[in-house]
Protein backbone atom coordinates (compact mmCIF):
# COMPACT_ATOMS: atom_id res chain seq x y z
CA UNK A 1 0.00 0.00 0.00
CA UNK A 2 1.16 3.24 -0.64
CA UNK A 3 1.81 5.41 2.22
CA UNK A 4 -0.70 6.48 3.89
CA UNK A 5 -3.87 4.80 1.54
CA UNK A 6 -6.16 2.38 2.71
CA UNK A 7 -6.79 -0.15 -0.20
CA UNK A 8 -9.39 -2.30 -0.99
CA UNK A 9 -9.08 -5.81 0.68
CA UNK A 10 -8.33 -8.33 -2.03
CA UNK A 11 -10.06 -11.62 -2.79
CA UNK A 12 -7.74 -14.16 -4.23
CA UNK A 13 -9.72 -16.49 -5.97
CA UNK A 14 -7.25 -19.56 -6.81
CA UNK A 15 -8.19 -22.75 -7.49
CA UNK A 16 -6.00 -25.69 -5.13
CA UNK A 17 -2.91 -25.91 -6.14
CA UNK A 18 -2.44 -22.77 -7.79
CA UNK A 19 0.54 -21.07 -5.82
CA UNK A 20 -1.81 -18.87 -3.38
CA UNK A 21 0.70 -19.87 -0.57
CA UNK A 22 3.54 -18.66 -2.53
CA UNK A 23 2.17 -15.21 -3.48
CA UNK A 24 1.49 -14.70 0.04
CA UNK A 25 4.82 -15.53 0.51
CA UNK A 26 6.17 -12.82 -2.21
CA UNK A 27 3.75 -10.50 -0.66
CA UNK A 28 5.26 -10.63 3.20
CA UNK A 29 8.58 -10.62 1.74
CA UNK A 30 7.90 -7.48 0.14
CA UNK A 31 6.60 -6.26 2.87
CA UNK A 32 9.53 -6.74 5.10
CA UNK A 33 11.40 -4.84 2.63
CA UNK A 34 9.32 -1.76 3.25
CA UNK A 35 10.43 -2.32 6.96
CA UNK A 36 6.64 -3.63 8.30
CA UNK A 37 5.41 -6.87 10.00
CA UNK A 38 2.83 -9.18 8.71
CA UNK A 39 -0.07 -11.18 10.31
CA UNK A 40 -1.04 -14.68 8.50
CA UNK A 41 -4.56 -16.04 9.29
CA UNK A 42 -4.83 -19.89 8.83
CA UNK A 43 -7.75 -21.77 10.06
CA UNK A 44 -6.11 -24.23 12.40
CA UNK A 45 -2.50 -24.15 13.05
CA UNK A 46 -3.10 -28.37 13.66
CA UNK A 47 -4.51 -28.80 10.03
CA UNK A 48 -2.44 -26.68 8.23
CA UNK A 49 1.57 -27.88 8.99
CA UNK A 50 2.59 -27.55 6.09
CA UNK A 51 1.67 -24.08 5.20
CA UNK A 52 3.17 -22.83 8.54
CA UNK A 53 6.59 -24.82 8.03
CA UNK A 54 7.11 -22.70 4.56
CA UNK A 55 6.58 -19.67 6.09
CA UNK A 56 9.27 -20.83 8.99
CA UNK A 57 11.95 -22.50 6.25
CA UNK A 58 11.20 -18.73 3.37
CA UNK A 59 11.91 -16.31 7.04
CA UNK A 60 14.34 -18.29 9.65
CA UNK A 61 14.40 -16.18 12.73
CA UNK A 62 11.53 -13.85 11.55
CA UNK A 63 7.94 -15.48 12.30
CA UNK A 64 6.57 -16.34 15.44
CA UNK A 65 3.71 -19.05 15.99
CA UNK A 66 0.55 -18.33 18.24
CA UNK A 67 -2.14 -20.95 18.90
CA UNK A 68 -3.85 -22.40 21.67
CA UNK A 69 -1.63 -25.38 22.04
CA UNK A 70 1.19 -23.33 23.20
CA UNK A 71 1.69 -23.31 26.68
CA UNK A 72 0.85 -19.98 28.63
CA UNK A 73 4.92 -19.14 28.59
CA UNK A 74 5.57 -19.84 25.34
CA UNK A 75 2.53 -17.70 24.09
CA UNK A 76 3.72 -14.66 26.11
CA UNK A 77 7.19 -15.20 24.56
CA UNK A 78 6.10 -14.69 21.16
CA UNK A 79 3.65 -11.75 21.96
CA UNK A 80 6.55 -10.30 23.74
CA UNK A 81 8.80 -10.72 20.86
CA UNK A 82 5.87 -9.14 18.92
CA UNK A 83 5.51 -6.79 20.96
CA UNK A 84 9.45 -5.43 21.00
CA UNK A 85 9.77 -6.36 17.10
CA UNK A 86 12.17 -8.91 17.53
CA UNK A 87 9.66 -11.13 15.00
CA UNK A 88 8.38 -9.62 11.75
CA UNK A 89 5.95 -12.22 10.71
CA UNK A 90 2.90 -13.74 12.90
CA UNK A 91 1.17 -16.96 11.98
CA UNK A 92 -1.42 -18.40 13.62
CA UNK A 93 -5.52 -19.30 14.02
CA UNK A 94 -7.67 -15.95 14.21
CA UNK A 95 -6.28 -14.86 18.08
CA UNK A 96 -2.76 -14.16 16.11
CA UNK A 97 -5.16 -11.28 14.70
CA UNK A 98 -4.04 -9.59 18.03
CA UNK A 99 -0.61 -10.06 17.85
CA UNK A 100 1.22 -6.61 19.40
CA UNK A 101 2.95 -5.99 16.04
CA UNK A 102 4.13 -2.25 15.99
CA UNK A 103 3.66 -1.70 12.15
CA UNK A 104 1.11 -3.71 10.34
CA UNK A 105 1.72 -4.32 6.45
CA UNK A 106 -0.01 -7.02 5.43
CA UNK A 107 -3.03 -9.10 6.37
CA UNK A 108 -3.01 -12.52 4.66
CA UNK A 109 -6.37 -14.54 5.24
CA UNK A 110 -5.59 -17.77 3.71
CA UNK A 111 -9.07 -19.87 3.58
CA UNK A 112 -10.82 -17.08 3.84
CA UNK A 113 -14.07 -19.09 3.79
CA UNK A 114 -13.33 -21.17 7.00
CA UNK A 115 -16.05 -21.40 9.62
CA UNK A 116 -13.56 -21.48 11.86
CA UNK A 117 -12.67 -17.68 11.85
CA UNK A 118 -15.95 -16.87 13.48
CA UNK A 119 -15.89 -16.86 17.20
CA UNK A 120 -19.03 -17.89 18.51
CA UNK A 121 -18.65 -17.26 22.24
CA UNK A 122 -18.14 -13.74 23.54
CA UNK A 123 -17.24 -11.56 22.14
CA UNK A 124 -18.33 -12.88 18.79
CA UNK A 125 -17.04 -11.69 15.82
CA UNK A 126 -15.62 -12.75 12.55
CA UNK A 127 -11.67 -12.86 11.73
CA UNK A 128 -12.01 -12.30 8.09
CA UNK A 129 -14.23 -9.10 8.49
CA UNK A 130 -12.01 -7.49 11.87
CA UNK A 131 -9.36 -8.29 9.70
CA UNK A 132 -10.07 -6.37 6.75
CA UNK A 133 -11.19 -3.51 9.00
CA UNK A 134 -7.84 -3.34 10.84
CA UNK A 135 -5.66 -3.36 7.46
CA UNK A 136 -7.32 -0.58 7.15
CA UNK A 137 -6.82 1.54 9.53
CA UNK A 138 -3.15 0.64 9.47
CA UNK A 139 -2.81 1.57 6.00
CA UNK A 140 -1.92 -2.24 5.16
CA UNK A 141 -2.77 -4.72 2.33
CA UNK A 142 -5.28 -7.26 3.52
CA UNK A 143 -5.38 -10.77 0.67
CA UNK A 144 -8.38 -13.12 1.62
CA UNK A 145 -7.27 -16.30 -0.11
CA UNK A 146 -9.55 -19.24 -1.45
CA UNK A 147 -10.49 -21.74 -3.89
CA UNK A 148 -14.17 -21.79 -2.85
CA UNK A 149 -14.62 -18.02 -1.46
CA UNK A 150 -17.78 -17.64 0.51
CA UNK A 151 -20.69 -16.15 -1.29
CA UNK A 152 -20.69 -13.13 0.99
CA UNK A 153 -17.20 -12.53 -0.09
CA UNK A 154 -17.87 -12.98 -3.66
CA UNK A 155 -20.69 -11.03 -3.38
CA UNK A 156 -19.08 -7.91 -2.48
CA UNK A 157 -16.09 -8.54 -4.86
CA UNK A 158 -18.72 -8.58 -7.92
CA UNK A 159 -19.96 -5.13 -6.65
CA UNK A 160 -16.61 -3.48 -6.50
CA UNK A 161 -16.73 -3.31 -2.54
CA UNK A 162 -13.47 -5.72 -2.78
CA UNK A 163 -10.40 -6.11 -5.22
CA UNK A 164 -10.83 -9.59 -7.09
CA UNK A 165 -8.21 -11.76 -8.20
CA UNK A 166 -8.46 -14.97 -9.65
CA UNK A 167 -5.57 -17.70 -10.35
CA UNK A 168 -7.66 -20.35 -13.04
CA UNK A 169 -5.16 -22.94 -13.16
CA UNK A 170 -2.92 -25.05 -11.14
CA UNK A 171 0.92 -24.75 -11.07
CA UNK A 172 2.42 -28.32 -11.36
CA UNK A 173 6.19 -27.29 -11.07
CA UNK A 174 8.67 -24.10 -11.74
CA UNK A 175 11.28 -24.01 -13.89
CA UNK A 176 14.63 -23.54 -12.85
CA UNK A 177 15.14 -20.51 -14.68
CA UNK A 178 11.48 -18.96 -12.43
CA UNK A 179 10.17 -17.97 -15.53
CA UNK A 180 8.78 -21.04 -16.73
CA UNK A 181 5.72 -22.62 -15.21
CA UNK A 182 4.01 -25.58 -15.99
CA UNK A 183 0.24 -25.91 -15.33
CA UNK A 184 -2.09 -29.20 -14.92
CA UNK A 185 -5.74 -29.13 -15.31
CA UNK A 186 -7.27 -30.18 -12.13
CA UNK A 187 -8.56 -33.78 -11.68
CA UNK A 188 -11.63 -35.59 -13.64
CA UNK A 189 -14.14 -36.32 -10.79
CA UNK A 190 -16.55 -39.60 -11.68
CA UNK A 191 -19.56 -39.12 -10.43
CA UNK A 192 -21.21 -42.48 -8.73
CA UNK A 193 -24.99 -42.84 -8.76
CA UNK A 194 -25.29 -45.17 -5.47
CA UNK A 195 -28.93 -45.59 -6.21
CA UNK A 196 -27.62 -47.67 -9.31
CA UNK A 197 -25.16 -49.60 -7.32
CA UNK A 198 -28.06 -50.89 -4.85
CA UNK A 199 -29.82 -52.38 -7.74
CA UNK A 200 -26.90 -54.12 -9.10
CA UNK A 201 -26.65 -55.64 -5.49
CA UNK A 202 -24.23 -53.79 -4.37
CA UNK A 203 -24.52 -53.18 -0.75
CA UNK A 204 -21.71 -52.49 0.18
CA UNK A 205 -20.50 -48.75 1.16
CA UNK A 206 -17.96 -48.21 -1.62
CA UNK A 207 -18.94 -48.33 -5.04
CA UNK A 208 -17.40 -51.01 -8.01
CA UNK A 209 -15.96 -48.06 -9.39
CA UNK A 210 -14.32 -46.77 -5.80
CA UNK A 211 -13.45 -50.12 -5.52
CA UNK A 212 -11.44 -50.66 -8.19
CA UNK A 213 -10.01 -47.28 -8.13
CA UNK A 214 -8.41 -48.29 -4.65
CA UNK A 215 -7.22 -51.63 -6.26
CA UNK A 216 -5.08 -49.85 -8.92
CA UNK A 217 -4.04 -47.41 -6.24
CA UNK A 218 -2.50 -50.48 -3.96
CA UNK A 219 -1.60 -52.05 -7.43
CA UNK A 220 0.67 -49.02 -8.48
CA UNK A 221 2.35 -48.45 -4.91
CA UNK A 222 0.05 -44.82 -5.33
CA UNK A 223 -2.02 -43.31 -2.16
CA UNK A 224 -5.38 -42.78 -1.44
CA UNK A 225 -7.71 -40.56 0.56
CA UNK A 226 -10.91 -41.79 1.81
CA UNK A 227 -13.45 -38.61 2.73
CA UNK A 228 -16.58 -38.75 4.81
CA UNK A 229 -18.47 -35.30 5.39
CA UNK A 230 -18.75 -35.68 9.11
CA UNK A 231 -21.34 -32.60 9.02
CA UNK A 232 -24.25 -35.42 8.17
CA UNK A 233 -23.35 -37.61 11.35
CA UNK A 234 -26.86 -36.17 12.59
CA UNK A 235 -29.29 -38.48 11.34
CA UNK A 236 -31.85 -37.28 8.23
CA UNK A 237 -34.70 -39.26 6.53
CA UNK A 238 -34.40 -40.25 2.70
CA UNK A 239 -35.54 -42.90 0.40
CA UNK A 240 -32.95 -45.18 -0.87
CA UNK A 241 -34.79 -46.11 -4.34
CA UNK A 242 -34.82 -42.30 -5.42
CA UNK A 243 -33.27 -40.60 -3.37
CA UNK A 244 -36.42 -37.97 -2.17
CA UNK A 245 -35.30 -36.43 0.81
CA UNK A 246 -38.03 -35.08 3.44
CA UNK A 247 -38.36 -31.42 3.53
CA UNK A 248 -40.24 -28.79 5.46
CA UNK A 249 -43.10 -27.88 3.26
CA UNK A 250 -42.74 -24.04 4.67
CA UNK A 251 -39.15 -23.65 4.20
CA UNK A 252 -37.95 -26.48 2.28
CA UNK A 253 -35.33 -27.04 4.66
CA UNK A 254 -34.40 -31.03 5.24
CA UNK A 255 -36.07 -32.59 8.31
CA UNK A 256 -34.62 -34.12 11.31
CA UNK A 257 -35.54 -37.20 12.85
CA UNK A 258 -35.47 -37.02 16.59
CA UNK A 259 -35.68 -40.83 18.57
CA UNK A 260 -37.97 -39.58 21.12
CA UNK A 261 -41.82 -39.70 19.28
CA UNK A 262 -40.61 -41.04 16.12
CA UNK A 263 -40.75 -36.90 15.16
CA UNK A 264 -39.37 -35.12 12.04
CA UNK A 265 -38.92 -31.63 13.38
CA UNK A 266 -38.10 -28.30 11.17
CA UNK A 267 -35.83 -26.46 13.30
CA UNK A 268 -36.52 -23.43 11.79
CA UNK A 269 -40.23 -22.84 11.83
CA UNK A 270 -41.17 -25.51 14.24
CA UNK A 271 -43.09 -27.76 11.78
CA UNK A 272 -43.55 -31.28 12.79
CA UNK A 273 -44.65 -34.57 11.51
CA UNK A 274 -44.49 -38.38 11.67
CA UNK A 275 -42.16 -40.65 10.45
CA UNK A 276 -43.22 -42.19 7.21
CA UNK A 277 -43.74 -45.67 6.92
CA UNK A 278 -43.36 -45.02 2.93
CA UNK A 279 -41.87 -42.82 0.55
CA UNK A 280 -44.28 -39.90 -0.82
CA UNK A 281 -42.44 -39.44 -4.12
CA UNK A 282 -42.17 -42.87 -5.16
CA UNK A 283 -43.93 -45.24 -2.35
CA UNK A 284 -41.21 -46.99 -1.80
CA UNK A 285 -40.79 -48.44 1.59
CA UNK A 286 -36.76 -48.64 1.94
CA UNK A 287 -37.41 -45.31 3.69
CA UNK A 288 -34.56 -44.98 6.07
CA UNK A 289 -32.32 -42.28 8.73
CA UNK A 290 -29.07 -42.49 7.34
CA UNK A 291 -25.40 -41.84 9.04
CA UNK A 292 -21.91 -43.33 8.92
CA UNK A 293 -18.84 -42.88 10.26
CA UNK A 294 -15.08 -42.83 9.67
CA UNK A 295 -14.81 -46.35 11.46
CA UNK A 296 -16.96 -47.87 9.33
CA UNK A 297 -14.95 -46.91 6.05
CA UNK A 298 -12.23 -47.96 7.93
CA UNK A 299 -13.72 -51.47 8.79
CA UNK A 300 -15.13 -51.82 4.88
CA UNK A 301 -11.43 -50.95 3.68
CA UNK A 302 -9.91 -53.53 6.17
CA UNK A 303 -12.80 -56.48 4.85
CA UNK A 304 -12.13 -55.48 1.14
CA UNK A 305 -8.42 -54.75 0.87
CA UNK A 306 -6.86 -56.43 3.84
CA UNK A 307 -3.18 -55.70 2.61
CA UNK A 308 -3.92 -51.77 2.47
CA UNK A 309 -2.55 -50.02 5.11
CA UNK A 310 -4.57 -47.53 6.86
CA UNK A 311 -4.57 -44.12 8.95
CA UNK A 312 -8.02 -42.73 10.28
CA UNK A 313 -7.72 -38.93 10.29
CA UNK A 314 -10.71 -37.61 12.93
CA UNK A 315 -11.46 -36.04 16.17
CA UNK A 316 -11.32 -39.28 17.74
CA UNK A 317 -7.47 -40.32 17.02
CA UNK A 318 -6.11 -37.08 17.41
CA UNK A 319 -7.37 -35.69 20.90
CA UNK A 320 -3.12 -36.29 21.88
CA UNK A 321 -1.36 -33.02 21.88
CA UNK A 322 0.90 -33.63 18.01
CA UNK A 323 -1.28 -35.74 16.81
CA UNK A 324 -2.53 -34.02 13.57
CA UNK A 325 1.30 -34.11 12.47
CA UNK A 326 1.95 -37.45 13.58
CA UNK A 327 -0.47 -39.23 11.27
CA UNK A 328 0.44 -36.49 8.35
CA UNK A 329 4.04 -37.22 8.81
CA UNK A 330 3.20 -41.09 8.73
CA UNK A 331 1.03 -40.63 5.61
CA UNK A 332 4.02 -38.64 3.96
CA UNK A 333 6.94 -40.76 4.35
CA UNK A 334 4.42 -43.44 3.07
CA UNK A 335 3.97 -45.43 5.83
CA UNK A 336 0.03 -45.80 5.14
CA UNK A 337 -2.01 -46.45 1.44
CA UNK A 338 -4.97 -44.77 2.70
CA UNK A 339 -6.43 -41.73 4.58
CA UNK A 340 -9.95 -42.08 5.95
CA UNK A 341 -11.11 -39.05 7.43
CA UNK A 342 -13.42 -35.98 7.49
CA UNK A 343 -13.11 -31.81 6.94
CA UNK A 344 -9.40 -31.50 7.86
CA UNK A 345 -9.18 -33.69 5.09
CA UNK A 346 -9.57 -30.80 3.38
CA UNK A 347 -7.39 -28.01 4.95
CA UNK A 348 -4.34 -27.12 2.39
CA UNK A 349 -2.60 -30.69 2.16
CA UNK A 350 0.31 -31.19 -0.25
CA UNK A 351 0.76 -34.96 -1.05
CA UNK A 352 2.18 -36.06 -4.32
CA UNK A 353 1.79 -39.43 -4.18
CA UNK A 354 -2.45 -39.10 -3.89
CA UNK A 355 -3.53 -39.85 -6.89
CA UNK A 356 -6.96 -40.98 -5.79
CA UNK A 357 -9.72 -39.05 -3.93
CA UNK A 358 -12.84 -41.22 -2.75
CA UNK A 359 -15.73 -39.27 -1.36
CA UNK A 360 -17.93 -41.53 0.59
CA UNK A 361 -21.14 -40.43 0.81
CA UNK A 362 -21.38 -36.85 -1.12
CA UNK A 363 -24.85 -35.79 0.10
CA UNK A 364 -24.58 -36.36 3.65
CA UNK A 365 -24.60 -32.48 4.41
CA UNK A 366 -27.02 -31.51 2.15
CA UNK A 367 -29.60 -32.63 4.52
CA UNK A 368 -28.84 -30.22 6.96
CA UNK A 369 -31.59 -27.47 7.79
CA UNK A 370 -29.18 -23.99 7.51
CA UNK A 371 -29.22 -21.71 4.61
CA UNK A 372 -25.37 -21.85 4.16
CA UNK A 373 -25.58 -26.05 4.28
CA UNK A 374 -24.85 -25.91 0.26
CA UNK A 375 -22.11 -23.56 0.41
CA UNK A 376 -19.99 -25.32 2.42
CA UNK A 377 -21.04 -28.92 1.01
CA UNK A 378 -19.80 -27.11 -2.04
CA UNK A 379 -16.49 -25.99 -0.64
CA UNK A 380 -15.63 -29.23 1.30
CA UNK A 381 -16.04 -31.20 -2.14
CA UNK A 382 -14.05 -28.84 -4.40
CA UNK A 383 -11.08 -28.81 -1.60
CA UNK A 384 -11.13 -32.10 -0.28
CA UNK A 385 -10.88 -33.02 -4.42
CA UNK A 386 -8.39 -30.97 -4.79
CA UNK A 387 -6.07 -33.05 -2.80
CA UNK A 388 -5.84 -35.72 -5.49
CA UNK A 389 -3.35 -34.85 -8.83
CA UNK A 390 -0.59 -32.26 -7.65
CA UNK A 391 1.74 -34.42 -9.03
CA UNK A 392 3.55 -35.27 -12.41
CA UNK A 393 1.04 -38.64 -11.23
CA UNK A 394 -1.98 -36.97 -11.70
CA UNK A 395 -5.05 -37.86 -10.42
CA UNK A 396 -8.80 -38.84 -9.92
CA UNK A 397 -11.73 -38.21 -8.15
CA UNK A 398 -14.58 -40.64 -7.33
CA UNK A 399 -17.58 -38.77 -6.01
CA UNK A 400 -20.49 -41.31 -4.44
CA UNK A 401 -23.63 -39.72 -4.13
CA UNK A 402 -27.74 -40.65 -3.53
CA UNK A 403 -28.52 -37.46 -5.58
CA UNK A 404 -26.11 -36.91 -8.74
CA UNK A 405 -28.93 -34.56 -10.33
CA UNK A 406 -28.63 -31.90 -7.18
CA UNK A 407 -26.37 -28.40 -8.47
CA UNK A 408 -23.87 -28.71 -5.71
CA UNK A 409 -22.96 -32.23 -6.74
CA UNK A 410 -22.76 -31.25 -10.31
CA UNK A 411 -21.19 -28.06 -10.04
CA UNK A 412 -18.26 -29.63 -8.00
CA UNK A 413 -17.87 -32.35 -10.33
CA UNK A 414 -17.10 -29.48 -12.82
CA UNK A 415 -14.85 -27.64 -10.62
CA UNK A 416 -17.64 -24.81 -11.58
CA UNK A 417 -17.34 -22.19 -8.55
CA UNK A 418 -18.93 -19.39 -11.11
CA UNK A 419 -22.38 -22.31 -11.87
CA UNK A 420 -22.12 -22.78 -8.40
CA UNK A 421 -22.12 -19.13 -7.56
CA UNK A 422 -25.17 -18.12 -9.52
CA UNK A 423 -27.26 -20.62 -8.08
CA UNK A 424 -26.72 -20.14 -4.63
CA UNK A 425 -27.04 -16.11 -5.07
CA UNK A 426 -30.46 -15.82 -7.05
CA UNK A 427 -31.54 -18.91 -4.05
CA UNK A 428 -30.41 -16.31 -1.24
CA UNK A 429 -32.00 -13.27 -3.08
CA UNK A 430 -35.11 -15.22 -3.46
CA UNK A 431 -35.47 -16.41 0.35
CA UNK A 432 -34.29 -13.33 1.78
CA UNK A 433 -30.99 -14.77 3.12
CA UNK A 434 -27.58 -12.81 3.23
CA UNK A 435 -25.80 -11.19 1.86
CA UNK A 436 -29.64 -9.50 0.84
CA UNK A 437 -30.18 -9.18 4.36
CA UNK A 438 -28.17 -9.33 7.87
CA UNK A 439 -29.33 -11.55 11.38
CA UNK A 440 -28.83 -11.75 14.60
CA UNK A 441 -29.23 -14.70 16.66
CA UNK A 442 -30.11 -15.16 20.45
CA UNK A 443 -29.87 -18.14 22.32
CA UNK A 444 -31.49 -19.39 25.12
CA UNK A 445 -30.33 -22.21 27.24
CA UNK A 446 -31.26 -24.07 30.41
CA UNK A 447 -31.27 -27.34 31.96
CA UNK A 448 -35.51 -26.92 32.11
CA UNK A 449 -37.12 -27.71 28.53
CA UNK A 450 -40.09 -25.76 29.80
CA UNK A 451 -37.83 -22.86 31.11
CA UNK A 452 -35.97 -22.76 27.73
CA UNK A 453 -39.46 -22.85 25.93
CA UNK A 454 -41.47 -19.93 27.75
CA UNK A 455 -38.04 -17.59 27.75
CA UNK A 456 -37.87 -17.76 24.03
CA UNK A 457 -41.70 -17.53 23.41
CA UNK A 458 -41.79 -14.38 25.97
CA UNK A 459 -38.85 -13.02 23.81
CA UNK A 460 -40.32 -13.44 20.35
CA UNK A 461 -43.60 -11.44 21.71
CA UNK A 462 -41.37 -8.80 22.73
CA UNK A 463 -39.26 -8.37 19.63
CA UNK A 464 -42.27 -9.01 17.66
CA UNK A 465 -43.83 -5.95 19.05
CA UNK A 466 -40.50 -4.03 19.04
CA UNK A 467 -40.50 -4.84 15.24
CA UNK A 468 -44.25 -3.48 14.76
CA UNK A 469 -44.01 -0.68 16.95
CA UNK A 470 -40.98 0.66 14.51
CA UNK A 471 -42.88 -0.33 11.34
CA UNK A 472 -40.24 -2.76 10.38
CA UNK A 473 -41.75 -4.59 7.70
CA UNK A 474 -38.72 -5.75 5.98
CA UNK A 475 -37.60 -7.38 9.33
CA UNK A 476 -39.64 -10.86 10.36
CA UNK A 477 -38.39 -13.88 12.78
CA UNK A 478 -37.47 -17.08 12.46
CA UNK A 479 -38.70 -19.08 15.68
CA UNK A 480 -38.81 -19.60 18.27
CA UNK A 481 -37.58 -23.41 18.01
CA UNK A 482 -35.44 -25.43 19.54
CA UNK A 483 -31.16 -25.51 17.91
CA UNK A 484 -30.55 -28.07 15.80
CA UNK A 485 -28.29 -29.30 18.63
CA UNK A 486 -31.56 -28.98 21.12
CA UNK A 487 -29.75 -30.63 23.91
CA UNK A 488 -26.07 -30.44 24.70
CA UNK A 489 -24.76 -31.98 28.43
CA UNK A 490 -27.91 -31.85 29.60
CA UNK A 491 -29.00 -28.26 28.97
CA UNK A 492 -31.83 -27.07 26.43
CA UNK A 493 -31.38 -24.65 23.91
CA UNK A 494 -33.77 -22.47 21.81
CA UNK A 495 -33.32 -19.89 19.56
CA UNK A 496 -34.68 -16.76 17.22
CA UNK A 497 -33.48 -15.38 14.61
CA UNK A 498 -33.94 -11.39 14.19
CA UNK A 499 -33.37 -11.35 9.97
CA UNK A 500 -33.95 -7.90 8.60
CA UNK A 501 -31.95 -4.11 7.46
CA UNK A 502 -30.68 -3.66 10.53
CA UNK A 503 -31.95 -6.40 13.25
CA UNK A 504 -29.18 -4.73 15.90
CA UNK A 505 -31.49 -1.85 16.18
CA UNK A 506 -34.43 -3.86 16.99
CA UNK A 507 -32.30 -5.79 19.76
CA UNK A 508 -31.35 -2.67 21.34
CA UNK A 509 -35.10 -1.76 22.20
CA UNK A 510 -34.81 -5.24 24.50
CA UNK A 511 -31.48 -4.51 25.97
CA UNK A 512 -29.96 -5.55 27.78
CA UNK A 513 -31.05 -9.12 27.66
CA UNK A 514 -32.02 -10.90 30.68
CA UNK A 515 -29.37 -13.78 32.17
CA UNK A 516 -29.13 -16.95 30.00
CA UNK A 517 -29.40 -15.45 26.93
CA UNK A 518 -26.70 -15.33 23.73
CA UNK A 519 -26.50 -12.90 21.26
CA UNK A 520 -24.82 -13.52 17.78
CA UNK A 521 -24.54 -10.75 14.87
CA UNK A 522 -24.13 -12.22 11.25
CA UNK A 523 -23.97 -15.87 12.22
CA UNK A 524 -22.04 -18.45 10.13
CA UNK A 525 -24.58 -21.24 11.11
CA UNK A 526 -28.08 -21.27 12.16
CA UNK A 527 -27.36 -24.97 13.67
Amino acid sequence: AAQGTSPLPILLHGVTGSGKTEIYLRAVSETLARGRQAVILVPEIALTPQTVQRFLARFPGKVGVIHSKLSQGERFDTWRRARLGEVQVVVGPRSALFAPLPDIGLIVVDESHDDSYYQSEQPTFHARELAAAYARLNHAVCILGSATPDVGSMYRARRGEWQYHRLPQRILAHAADGQTLTTRDLPPVQVVDMRAELKAGNRSIFSRALQAALHDVLTRREQAILFLNRRGTATYVFCRDCGYTMRCPRCETPLTYHHGGRALHCHHCGYQRGMPRTCPQCKGERIRQYGTGTEKVEAEVRRLLPQARTLRWDQDTTRRKGAHERILAQFAAGEADILIGTQMLAKGLDLPLVTLVGVVLADVGLALPDYRNTERVFQVLTQVAGRAGRSARGGRVVLQTFDPAHYVIRAAARHDYAAFYEREIAERRRMGYPPFTRMARLEYRHFRLEEAQQAAEEMAARLQAVIAAQERRATSLIGPVPCFFSRVNGIYRWQIVVRGPDPQAVLRAVWPLPERWRVQISPVSLL
